[in-house]
């Protein structure tokens, strides 16, 4: 392998570990403008797009110890690493593809260090966001104390209008 293509490998790999997860994309017809449109996309929420020559991210999966065919691996691929919020960014792909006439479809990618098909990420992108979550859950917490400062202020407003009644009957 020459000098160039080990760097491109060494590169490549170095990515993939920095990177909290990777989605693996295949494209056709994406013009040079829509690719720097959607690195500009992901690079909002600590995302970055490469296109990958198959042959090269094969041998950097196998250098990883991970398995991957590459008959699964249709057409152009092109790969998307998070280096934040993983679910944030597989609905960024997905957003950008639909308004985009699908001009990537998902193939796999790599989360919490486990290969997942095109089928999880679609999974993934249906996720609420991380603040989503927190919201709710957030919300599940606060909600039985709401409630019980609600049943409480009930019973305390209670005994004051029976006292109230009761005084209204005393001096009427």
């Amino acid at each position: 392998m020459n000098q160039e293509k080990q760097l491109l490998l060494d590169e490549i790999k170095e990515q993939i570990v920095r990177s909290n997860a990777f989605i693996t994309l295949q494209y056709t017809k994406v013009s040079a403008n829509k690719a720097n449109e959607f690195r500009r996309e992901l690079s909002k929420i600590g995302g970055n797009f490469e296109i990958v020559k198959k042959r090269l991210f094969i041998k950097v999966l196998e250098s990883m110890d991970l398995k991957c065919d590459l008959n699964t691996l249709p057409g152009h691929i092109g790969l998307v690493f998070a280096s934040q919020d993983p679910i944030e960014l597989t609905k960024a792909v997905v957003k950008f593809s639909k308004g985009n006439e699908n001009v990537f479809q998902m193939v796999g990618g790599r989360l919490d260090g486990k290969l997942i098909d095109a089928k999880d990420v679609e999974r993934l992108s249906k996720l609420p966001s991380m603040d989503q979550m927190r919201a709710e859950f957030l919300g599940l917490l606060e909600a039985p104390m709401a409630q019980t400062l609600s049943v409480m202020d009930a019973v305390l407003s209670s005994v004051v209008y029976c006292l109230a009644n009761k005084a209204e009957e005393a001096n009427g």
